[in-house]
């Protein structure tokens, strides 16, 4: 299986986290209520942003996946996006037409992820999947799915995202 192929995952017992929300991206907080998160803007709270936080992070949460997106565009040259709320069916497809969304879809790397549905996706472009393998996104999908099942949401896509970034190398 390629990482440009279906890489669908159980995301455990992450179900059972309170994720009975909107769709909301995971910083980007002046666009509450987009599905995705490309390069993160600096954060400044006003009152449409503060909707945003009725999601199941918090504020540092949110500032520490803000701070990991940012790190890892500017080390790998790399785009990561992370998308959390439910996927149409077929979930693969659903992720795919995410990431092709995206303004460089080539260089991106979208993590996209709904914990009531089970499921966990990450799309490369074509540039990305050169230099993030297979098995790089198959540990970095396993290490999140295991911090999800121990209910921790933000945990697991900081880790992934560092996993990604790691597996990128300099760009």
């Amino acid at each position: 299986m390629t990482v440009g192929e279906s890489q669908a995952l159980n995301v455990g017992a992450a179900q059972a986290l309170n994720t009975e929300h909107r769709e909301q991206p995971m910083t980007a907080l002046e666009h509450p209520g987009g599905p995705t998160l490309t390069e993160a803007p600096e954060l400044g709270l006003t009152e449409e942003s503060r909707d945003a936080l009725d999601g199941p992070f918090s504020t540092k949460q949110l500032l520490r996946l803000d701070h990991a997106l940012r790190i890892a565009n500017q080390q790998t040259g790399l785009i990561f996006s992370v998308y959390l709320g439910e996927l149409a069916e077929p979930t693969r497809e659903a992720a795919e037409e995410l990431h092709r969304q995206l303004q460089n879809a080539a260089k991106s790397v979208l993590v996209a992820a709904s914990p009531n549905q089970r499921v966990l996706e990450i799309v490369t472009g074509g540039e990305a999947r050169m230099r993030i393998s297979d098995r790089d996104a198959k540990l970095a999908a396993l290490s999140m799915a295991a911090a999800f099942a121990g209910g921790d949401l933000a945990g697991g896509v900081l880790a992934g995202i560092d996993q990604l970034a790691s597996h990128a190398g300099r760009g």
